[in-house]
């Protein structure tokens, strides 16, 4: 994999964590820094945190997969980008504009569900061989955190404009190209 394409992937995780920001942003425009941070660091660290659960997990089964780990790879990213763009299309798909985000719970409760695709992402990578998974998860990590910073602004600048579930459909979009790109290349290969 290169960097392209995980930067691609990373962008399509973080889609989830931006939209959530962007509604964030959109609803409460009075959010001071700290809370901004906090937040953006929060979805970035569990970002980076779940592919490497889904790393471990994987590599106890990746020697029985070789042979079926590009069914596999785009069979998940489809899944997740599949999914990713019906809860977009959806209307209760903004209900996240609504939460308050300077309580703790619900920081955390937001952070674990924008990863959960990160978890799977870590698996698709364990049984691909040819991932570095600390430098992953550190581009995942950092793209997350910004693409939240950049969420929120945007979300306060921009709300009537722009709505979070379009960041929800293109990161989906993004995900099932991936996914159908990684088959390709194998299929193309054998």
């Amino acid at each position: 994999m290169n960097f392209t394409e995980l930067l691609l992937i990373s962008v399509g995780l973080a889609m989830d964590c931006f939209a959530v920001s962007f509604s964030a942003g959109a609803v409460q425009k009075d959010l001071k820094w700290l809370y901004i941070i906090t937040m953006a660091f929060s979805f970035g660290f569990f970002q980076a945190f779940m592919p490497v659960i889904g790393w471990f997990g994987g590599e106890a089964v990746v020697q029985y997969m070789s042979q079926f780990d590009h069914w596999i790879a785009c069979g998940i990213l489809g899944f997740i980008g599949g999914k990713m763009i019906v809860d977009a299309v959806r209307p209760q798909g903004d209900a996240s504009a609504s939460t308050d985000v300077t309580k703790i719970g619900t920081l955390l409760i937001l952070s674990v569900a924008t990863s959960i695709d990160a978890l799977a992402v870590g698996f698709t990578f364990s049984v691909m061989g040819s991932v570095n998974i600390w430098f992953a998860v550190s581009v995942i990590g950092l793209v997350s955190f910004v693409l939240s910073v950049v969420g929120f602004f945007l979300g306060k600048n921009i709300s009537a404009v722009f709505k979070p579930s379009f960041a929800q459909i293109m990161g989906g979009i993004i995900l099932i190209a991936i996914g159908l790109k990684i088959l390709v290349e194998h299929l193309s290969a054998a």
